[in-house]
């Protein structure tokens, strides 16, 4: 069926020729030339003569066609979302809820009315007349049809003459069983006699095959025939195509042409200038790579260098900074494959080599001679050191200067120790062998120098701790301080690229050829800042590929990693110095601010590590009773070593240690119960000898009394040759008044005084002191009470009787100690704190006790003066002489009395003490006159009782001090009814 171009199957009719005559002429309105849809759905059509009509790659590409169709018209007729079928499909689109309304007709279309088609039906009618005559001349349609339809089952009745086999599509002779049903050997078998029949039978199966043959030939002519149209007019299409293509093919080649001449002319000079440009720039970047990776390839002998001038910080710079670089610019370099991982286990040992360097720095710096004036050693390697730790996070290294703080504090002592044992040498250190027990033998002035030494030490000791911590502390406060600094500015860069952003235009020109950037193709000094930024971040995006030749990056790369640094060390920029402390480090500001704390924390734990050694090195000592053992003035003296190495400590570290301040008070709660069972024992000890006597009064006792009236509460120092000739005074004379005391009384005095003293001396104990000197008194008093009062003194010490003298010395004494309450009561209130004043309560009971003794005294002596008046008065009679015996005798008991006490109380208490005596005589003469009815009538009894009465009256006023003394004697007559 193929034809050449040369030949024409297609008769040209005169018919055919009106026809494309009328298509020629019509050059105003062409019509496509009709053709078979089964055959060319997509032939060209148009006037073959017209250039403007021609196929045209640049208008024909993008117009719309049916097959761009998506969605068939049975499909949006048919929703299946509706309930009913619509008589419209706009409802798929515009949902349920469409109202169809009246479409108001549009201003810009014409009104269309028959007038308008009245030229096409000029130009149809010729058209028309052709297609009626070929009407008449053809079959009508039915007739074709029943015709088509007869012929078609008769044809259908021959098929189905011939067997299936022959119609299946996998029917092949090569298969055997294919083979044998369709030729079966049985007609070709020739033994056995059969051979005519056998030919036969062969010549019949021959002529069958022949006949399917013309049955299937037959039908295929049939089929050939009603196609016939189709294969001429396909003939004539293809001849039309080959003369549309040979068109097409010169018009695309004349517009090749133009545009290779507007190429050549316009474009390719400059594409070619572009291109070198780009070849240059790519060029700069390859250069400035391989600049890149050779100084990436000098960084491990670089860090090495920095190494072993213990630069840590250099090095993990330089670490950071390459890692950045290989993971940034330099990924996919095949060469640096291994680079990383060798970096991170440099990384690894560089953070073993800082944490060890650390260690040796804390033993070199704690461990030099304490005599070094240098409060820090090598100041600068400690901040390169803590920068590096603080750049690896290795936070744990304050752990390691509070342990070596530890150790040093151990030694400190040791050697101390060793010290002051080599340098006594009475001493017997071969026999001892422990140092512990060497120390034990030290008596209390060479144990004294040692502590305060190792005080001495300590102190220095807590100054360097302080000086070190305090660079580490503002080495944490730097960079606390340098991340806030840089947040602020990256915040204030954000803020400025986000405005300068917004007023740039984001469109980017893309060249076609080759897919690159216009801006890839200018040199650098051309680029604008927010060009090269959003090609760095391309870049630098996961999904790119940096460092490939169609890729686009900075143009100059960094070379230099420490000039890097230098140039970005003062800039906020990202990239630079300080962002790189805050992201490399990655240290938030909540744990600078907890590392800063636990600085300070680490130097009260350097105050409590040198106190809490300060109390092992004191127990370890009072093992054997060696501090309790102290006598005042040596416990006052420690006391005091130990309270200014507290104060000191206190004011190095900013916070008191309460480790050494609890010993001191534990061991001065031991001095205090032993000063006090001391002092009450002797006082125990004195009073059971105590005759009860009047002492002398040594001139110290008076000095001492002196400086208690001046308000000094304190010992005074002993005076040698001025008190040797000094004699000692018959009484104690206190603001004037005399007391006349026993010896136990001064003593008493003077231990009061050392409880007031040992008060100032070690503040601590003052309410314990207050306690113990309360109980003191109370024992006094209790004590003498017993003695006195209660006649224990004849038992204890021996004596015969207690006489009035004793009852007077014994009440003059306890008024002397009663004197000096207030004044101790004010020594200590001055020395309490005001929520302890409380236990002030104990001197106003000691107080009332004493006074209440007084009483008991006075009322003793009037009792003894009572039961004389009893005893002899009850005997007396009214007869002569007078005076009479009875009073004889009062007068003489009345003035032993007198002679007993009137050196003893002063003049006031005598002359009360005599009054309540001539009250109770009073009382019994009374009852005597009245037991005898002798009457004050002026009789010769009632001249005698007054004469008696004058007798005692005028030899008790002769008495010294009672001179002035009203009896009023009158009360012993009973008043007449």
């Amino acid at each position: 069926m193929a034809s050449s171009h040369s030949s024409s199957p297609v008769p040209q009719g005169s018919s055919s020729d009106v026809f494309i005559k009328k298509e020629v002429d019509s050059t105003k309105h062409i019509r496509p030339v009709q053709s078979l849809p089964d055959v060319c759905p997509k032939e060209p059509t148009g006037d073959s003569n017209s250039l403007c009509v021609a196929p045209s790659l640049v208008t024909d590409q993008h117009r719309w066609t049916v097959y761009h169709s998506k969605v068939n018209l049975p499909a949006a007729l048919n929703d299946p979302r509706l309930a009913k079928r619509e008589s419209d499909f706009f409802t798929k689109t515009w949902g349920l809820d469409f109202v169809d309304t009246e479409v108001i007709p549009s201003f810009y279309l014409p009104q269309i009315s028959k007038e308008h088609f009245t030229v096409y039906q000029q130009e149809i009618s010729q058209r028309e007349k052709i297609h009626e005559r070929c009407k008449n001349i053809c079959p009508p349609k039915d007739t074709f049809d029943r015709t088509l339809l007869h012929t078609h089952d008769k044809s259908r009745t021959d098929l189905e003459q011939v067997p299936k086999i022959f119609m299946k599509p996998d029917f092949a002779l090569d298969d055997s069983l294919t083979f044998n049903s369709v030729l079966p050997w049985s007609h070709f078998n020739t033994a056995g006699g059969k051979g005519n029949r056998d030919a036969a039978s062969s010549k019949l199966l021959q002529e069958k095959l022949s006949h399917y043959l013309d049955i299937v030939e037959v039908n295929i002519a049939h089929q050939i025939s009603l196609r016939s149209e189709a294969f001429f007019h396909a003939m004539t299409s293809q001849h039309e195509l080959q003369d549309y293509l040979k068109k097409t093919s010169q018009a695309v080649k004349m517009l090749r042409d133009k545009i290779a001449q507007i190429d050549k002319v316009m474009c390719e000079g400059s594409l070619h200038i572009l291109r070198l440009a780009l070849s240059r720039n790519n060029c700069v970047k390859v250069y400035n790579k391989l600049k890149l990776m050779a100084t990436v390839h000098q960084t491990q002998p670089t860090v090495q260098v920095l190494l072993s001038a213990s630069e840590f910080v250099g090095a993990l710079d330089l670490i950071a900074t390459t890692q950045e670089v290989l993971q940034q610019e330099l990924q996919g370099i095949h060469s640096f494959r291994h680079l990383g991982s060798q970096l991170c286990e440099l990384e690894k040992l560089i953070d073993k080599m800082m944490i060890a360097e650390f260690s040796t720095y804390c033993h070199n710096d704690l461990n030099r001679p304490l005599e070094d004036d240098c409060q820090t050693l090598e100041e600068e390697r400690l901040v390169s050191l803590v920068f590096g730790l603080l750049k690896q996070r290795k936070l744990n290294f304050l752990e390691i200067y509070s342990d070596e703080m530890i150790i040093t504090a151990k030694n400190i002592i040791k050697q101390c120790v060793i010290n002051k044992v080599s340098q006594i040498e009475e001493l017997e250190t071969d026999a001892v062998m422990k140092l512990a027990d060497q120390m034990r033998m030290l008596n209390f002035p060479q144990w004294f120098d040692l502590l305060k030494d190792i005080f001495s030490k300590f102190t220095v000791f807590l100054q360097r701790v302080k000086a070190t911590l305090k660079i580490i502390h503002n080495v944490v406060l730097s960079v606390l301080d340098k991340n806030q600094r840089t947040r602020e500015l990256e915040e204030i860069s954000q803020q400025k690229n986000a405005a300068r952003d917004n007023s740039l235009d984001t469109e980017v020109a893309y060249l076609i050829h080759g897919g690159m950037f216009i801006s890839d193709t200018f040199s650098e000094s051309e680029l604008t800042p927010v060009a090269v930024d959003t090609t760095s971040q391309r870049n630098a995006s996961p999904n790119s590929e940096p460092c490939s030749s169609d890729s686009v990056s900075e143009p100059e790369c960094t070379t230099d990693s420490s000039s890097s640094k230098e140039q970005t060390s003062s800039s906020a920029t990202p990239g630079g110095a300080d962002i790189m402390v805050n992201e490399d480090m990655k240290l938030t500001d909540l744990e600078l601010g907890k590392l800063a704390n636990n600085t300070q924390e680490l130097l009260y734990s350097a105050s409590d590590i040198c106190h809490d050694r300060a109390v092992k090195f004191l127990m370890s000592r009072a093992k054997d009773g060696f501090l309790e053992k102290l006598n005042s003035t040596e416990f006052i003296t420690l006391s005091r070593l130990m309270e200014t190495f507290i104060l000191d400590t206190e004011q190095i570290c900013g916070r008191k240690s309460m480790s050494l301040l609890g010993a001191l008070q534990s061991q001065a709660n031991k001095f205090v119960n032993r000063f006090h069972e001391e002092r009450k024992t002797k006082l125990s000890l004195l009073l059971d000898n105590e005759r009860w006597k009047q002492a002398d009064v040594p001139a110290e006792f008076q000095d001492l009394v002196d400086s208690l009236s001046d308000g000094k509460i304190a010992l005074p120092e002993k005076k040698t040759g001025a008190t040797e000739e000094r004699k000692p005074a018959e009484v104690l004379i206190v603001e004037g008044q005399q007391y006349a005391v026993v010896g136990t009384v001064l003593l008493l005095i003077r231990i009061i005084l050392e409880y007031c003293q040992c008060v100032d001396n070690i503040p601590s104990v003052t309410t314990d002191m207050l306690t113990r000197l309360s109980d003191l008194l109370k024992y006094f008093n209790s004590r003498s009470c017993q003695l006195v009062l209660g006649a224990g003194a004849l038992q204890v010490v021996g004596l015969k009787t207690i006489t009035t003298k004793n009852l007077a010395l014994s009440s003059r004494c306890l008024q002397l100690i009663v004197h000096y309450i207030p004044v101790i009561r004010a020594h200590f209130e001055a020395r309490l704190h005001p929520k302890q004043y409380s236990m002030l309560r104990h001197f106003d009971h000691i107080t009332k006790d004493y006074h209440d003794h007084i009483a008991e005294i006075s009322a003793k002596l009037v009792a003894i003066m009572d039961s004389l008046f009893d005893k002899l008065l009850s005997k007396y009679e009214v007869k002569a002489p007078v005076p009479s015996a009875c009073f004889r005798n009062i007068c003489k008991q009345m003035t032993k009395m007198h002679e007993a006490i009137i050196d003893l109380l002063p003049e006031e208490q005598t002359q009360m003490l005599f009054l309540r005596i001539n009250a109770s005589y009073k009382l019994h003469l009374k009852k005597q006159l009245s037991h005898l009815n002798v009457i004050n009538d002026g009789g010769p009894q009632n001249g005698l009782v007054t004469a008696d009465v004058a007798f005692y009256t005028g030899n008790l006023q002769a008495l010294k001090g009672l001179k002035d003394l009203d009896l009023n004697m009158a009360e012993i007559w009973e008043q007449k009814r």
